[in-house]
């Protein structure tokens, strides 16, 4: 697999083996999902070590990767270890337990251990630039959170509890190819509107309310994420105000991403300007994050990102504004950046929406 061979390839020359446990890793550079499984790493072969749930399959699927049928970890580690003379392994730090890696240290003692960041930071580099075929992935599990969003607009009235749109909206994707969802929907409305993250209560929906959705579908393992904001009935003049300047701010944070920016420089434009709109300290969250097979996933744009957008990458674009004990607004589309701008994945109305 050409993932694969780039993780081999590029594995820092201090690393002779890299040690891979996490479900989304191992499905990233094999194809594979499962619920368990240990992904090894060397310059020359990669040895994917699986039990006898999967094995039969995976052996049968897997290609560019020796399928190993699981009899114990450690020992079958250590026969790959010395049949490529590897001195120094290296885990992934972000994901790996204290456990897990206790567990390898207090067994392999006469190998090094790499516990820097390097092999972390080449696996999310390779996984932040997304190749035509994830972003076609991603697209399709957008076009049904789409559908989804079309669908509530006509389930949505007073009366509706937000726990009842949440179930909506879940169950429209499910049964409309989604594998799953992308994450816990959230759907707020009124004051409860003003928690950016907000967990769906028994709260009817009423007029002169904000509702919040903030959703995706997952499809062949990738994600999408949309937030839209609508409200019930018609708004205030200063709901409306409110609406109108983070829809300004979402367009000016579009128009700021393309490749070469860092991602502080894209969230800055945004927050500057809803400090200039007299905002200051209602945008309490980052601008927005990667997303990949994983609904959060680097690169971000945020206030102290350093990274530096690539063509490829596909992130959010979603500010919003908090008025605590009144209500919020967020809107949200997904981007793929481009040499220089980006292309919007996200084709749902903006406008505000008065129902």
């Amino acid at each position: 697999m050409l993932r694969l061979n780039q993780l081999m390839q590029q594995l820092p020359r201090e690393i002779d083996c890299g040690v891979i446990m996490s479900p989304t890793n191992r499905q990233y550079f094999t194809g594979f999902s499962s619920s368990a499984g240990m992904l090894v790493v060397t310059k020359e072969q990669a040895y994917l070590i699986i039990d006898f749930r999967y094995y039969e399959k995976a052996a049968r699927e897997i290609q560019g990767c020796q399928v190993v049928l699981l009899e114990d970890y450690n020992k079958q580690l250590e026969e790959i270890l010395k049949k490529h003379q590897c001195k120094t392994i290296a885990v992934e730090i972000e994901r790996v337990t204290l456990a897990e890696y206790l567990r390898l240290k207090d067994y392999f003692t006469d190998y090094a251990f790499d516990t820097t960041s390097a092999f972390s930071d080449l696996i999310n580099q390779l996984r932040m630039v997304k190749t035509p075929d994830e972003i076609y992935e991603i697209l399709a599990a957008q076009e049904i959170t789409e559908k989804a969003f079309d669908h509530i607009l006509n389930f949505i009235k007073p009366g509706v509890t937000e726990k009842q749109v949440a179930f909506e909206l879940d169950q429209y994707m499910r049964s409309h190819g989604a594998d799953d969802i992308s994450f816990e929907t959230i759907a707020v409305s009124g004051k409860n509107s003003s928690s950016p993250h907000g967990t769906p209560t028994e709260k009817p929906l009423e007029s002169g309310d904000f509702l919040t959705m903030d959703f995706g579908a997952m499809v062949h393992g990738y994600h999408s994420d949309m937030t839209r904001t609508v409200v019930i009935d018609k708004p205030t003049e200063e709901m409306e105000h409110l609406y109108q300047t983070v829809l300004e701010g979402q367009k000016m944070g579009l128009e700021a991403v393309c490749a070469g920016k860092k991602g502080q420089e894209v969230d800055n434009v945004v927050r500057e300007y809803f400090d200039q709109q007299g905002y200051q300290g209602a945008f309490g969250h980052s601008l927005g994050h990667g997303v990949g097979m994983e609904i959060h996933e680097q690169p971000n744009l945020s206030p102290r990102s350093q990274t530096i957008l690539q063509k490829g990458m596909v992130v959010t674009v979603e500010p919003g504004l908090y008025l605590p004990g009144k209500f919020g607004v967020r809107i949200e589309d997904m981007v793929v950046v481009t040499e220089n701008g980006c292309r919007n994945l996200t084709n749902c109305k903006k406008e505000l929406i008065c129902l």
